[in-house]
Formats: C-alpha cells, structure tokens, sequence
C-alpha cells in the first residue's frame, strides 16, 4: 500500500478478512503512528494507545488513544492525551490499578536524547455519557533518574507494590546516548504511585522492553529485546519479582525491536515480535534518531564497557510465538503478517519504510487473540483472530 491508500483506509472500521479474523487501520490526524499498547477495560471496552506526529524523536510527537467499545463495527475517533509542546512524548502504557483508577504512563525526552528521558504518569476518565471518550489529567514525572523508559504493562506483586518495568539509557558525560549502555531494572512503588526507587537487573547490558508474565504460583518470567538485535532474551524470578536471574537467551531472534508476552488461559504464553536477527539481514542504519537532523556536535557514545547497537535490520514479520515451557522455548511460531520490513528510514511520508513492529497483544475472554502493531510507520492496524486461532496450522512454522 502506498502511503496515500494507507491514509484512505484509516477510518477505524472492522473489516472481515481472511481466516475469519477482523481487520482495521485505526483513525489517526497524524502522519507518523508508533508504539501501539492496547488495555481492556471492566466493560470490555479496548482501549488502543500509540504516539503520533510528524518523526519520532520530534517535539510534536505526543500520545493519542482510540476506544473499541463492545460490539462496535468501529473504533473511535483519536484523542490527544499529553500535550508537552516541548519534548518528544512516547511509549504510552495504560495501567488499572487495584482500586479501579485508570493510569496512563508514557515518556517524555528532548529530541533523540533517550538519556534524558522522564517517565510521566497522568489519571484517565472516561466521559460518563460516551465511554469512548478519554480525558487526561495533566500528571507529572515520576521521581527516578533521568534516562528511564517504558514500554510493558505494571505488575502488582503480592504485597501490593507496583512494579514497572523500566530499561535505562545510561548518560556518558560528553557522549551523545545511542543504546550502548541501555540495562534493565524495575520501578517499585510501595504507596500507589507517589515515589519509586529503582532496583537493576544485574548483566543486563543491551537488554531492554522487558516484559514480565506470571508463569505459575510466585513466578514470573520476563523477556527482552536486545540492542544487539541477535535473541530474544530471558529472566526468571521465583519469589513475586523481588528478585531475577542473569538475563539469558531464547531460542527466537529478535532485530532490536519491541515484543509482548502474555499469558493464556491454556497456560502458555504467547510472544509477539519480528523473529529476525542481524545474522539474516545485511540492513543496517546509523542510529535511531540519524534523520532527525539536530547535530549537537557531540560524538556517539563510547561502546567501551557496554555494546554496540544494531539499528535497521528489518521489522518483519509480525509473529505470534507459542511456548509451553514457561517460555524457554517457543518452537510454533504462527506468522500474522509478512511483507518486507524495511526500516532504514523513519520517515512516514515517503512509502520508503515498510515496517510492520512494536505489536502487542490480549487475549480475549472468548479465546480470540487482539493484536495492533505500526503499519508502516504510517498506521496503527489492528488485527482479531478468532477463538481456535493457535489450533490453526495456517502460517505455522514447526
């Protein structure tokens, strides 16, 4: 599709396509649609959440949300949720807490500086005489250094303490941040919200986007995508996330790009990701933010000490993988959709880009599986399989 058929089709409207799934491009004023995380509300209603501008990395990106309330034929209208004129607003994560109160968090950087990134954390109401309408407070950052990010859901372990998945983009005095030295950790709040501190995941180096699942009793299991864009990797915790193992890999290739692991009610969990590495694709590019055009003079920092990213291997397929050992192995992988994944380029305007990333995924209380992903870095598309969709063996790899 061209990027002007792309932006015809994004009405929102469900349409039935192959495999009896439901199809949609999601409604969106923007020409660059990124990042998409979807939440499902007490009433059934889904919520998808995604930011939106002109080129990541811009101060125009900000945060926007749709709602598909029950048995609509169509999602709704796009509502701006953050409206910092001055930073680049991404990665909206979308949170119920135990009392009922709905939570956006999401980051806020200057330009391309990942390192001085804040996390925002603003209250969502619903508008009593239409459901499909959100209205977000003003918020305010969260109390953790500079240089945390988000992208996965909060746990809520046994003891009540919110723990929120965080990757670190570590300054380098002097040094412009390009992934080096990004690690893992986990944002812990014991009183709803209000403070945090950070606990570091220990040989985390590269390991970012974590994503935690339960897995059975006190267990979780969580996984990464690698700045090294070679695996998937893996950390375990046996006793509620206080504490985790050294980050391993699996057995799925990931390209530097984002994934989601859910569990289902069967009990197994479900990956959905690009399962393509460096070692399968000679693509690559400079850096993340190499078209923003802001040269600060500063050089790239140092990979001494941390790694050396991978940027532009191509973010294609969409995959949901299927794994019955708590996720040390996923060997079905079952392909949502294929095309080629160039990602070169940010750009949204000019047809160049072609990538179909960042998905994620829930499953629905009927066995159906929804899904939504960047489509070209121009569409958010969503995408219902229908309950029996993992018994299937069309697009299925074994």
């Amino acid at each position: 599709m061209t990027p002007e058929e792309i932006a015809n089709a994004m009405t929102g409207k469900l349409r039935e396509a192959r495999d009896g799934r439901l199809e949609s491009l999601l409604p969106s004023p923007t020409v660059q649609n990124h990042a998409a995380f979807l939440h499902r509300l007490e009433d059934g209603s889904l919520v998808c959440a995604w930011f939106g501008g002109t080129l990541e990395g811009k101060s125009d990106i900000s945060i926007f949300a749709s709602v598909l309330a029950p048995g609509a034929e169509r999602w709704g209208e796009p509502q701006r949720l953050s409206f910092d004129a001055d930073h680049s607003e991404q990665n909206p994560v979308l949170f119920t807490a135990p009392d009922g109160r709905l939570w956006l968090f999401h980051t806020s950087q200057p330009a391309g500086n990942q390192d001085e990134c804040r996390i925002r954390m603003a209250a969502i109401e619903r508008d009593p005489d239409d459901p499909t309408k959100l209205d977000a407070a003003e918020g305010r950052y969260l109390d953790l250094p500079r240089g945390c990010f988000i992208r996965a859901p909060l746990v809520v372990r046994d003891d009540g303490a919110w723990l929120l998945p965080i990757f670190r983009c570590i300054q380098r005095p002097g040094q412009k941040w390009n992934g080096s030295h990004d690690n893992a950790a986990v944002g812990i709040s014991t009183d709803g919200g209000e403070r945090w501190r950070l606990a570091d995941l220990e040989d985390s180096i590269g390991c970012v986007h974590m994503s935690p699942v339960p897995v059975g009793g006190d267990g979780y299991a969580a996984f990464f995508r690698r700045r090294q864009a070679d695996q998937v990797y893996r950390v375990e915790s046996a006793d509620g996330g206080r504490t985790w193992s050294l980050p391993a890999p699996t057995d799925v290739p990931n390209n530097n790009s984002s994934i989601a692991v859910i569990r289902l009610s069967d009990g197994r969990l479900a990956m959905i990701c690009n399962p393509v590495n460096a070692a399968l694709s000679p693509d690559r590019r400079a850096s993340l933010y190499d078209e923003l055009g802001e040269d600060d003079g500063r050089p790239d920092a140092d990979p001494s000490g941390g790694c050396v990213p991978i940027w532009g291997v191509p973010r294609a397929p969409v995959s949901v993988c299927l794994s019955d050992d708590g996720g040390r192995t996923f060997p079905e992988r079952i392909v949502i959709e294929n095309g080629p994944g160039t990602c070169l380029s940010n750009n949204s305007t000019d047809g160049h880009n072609k990538e179909m990333s960042y998905p994620w995924l829930l499953e629905g209380d009927d066995g159906s599986l929804h899904i939504a992903y960047t489509f070209h870095r121009r569409a958010i598309k969503y995408v219902r399989l229908p309950p029996g969709w993992a018994d299937r063996t069309d697009g299925r790899i074994r």
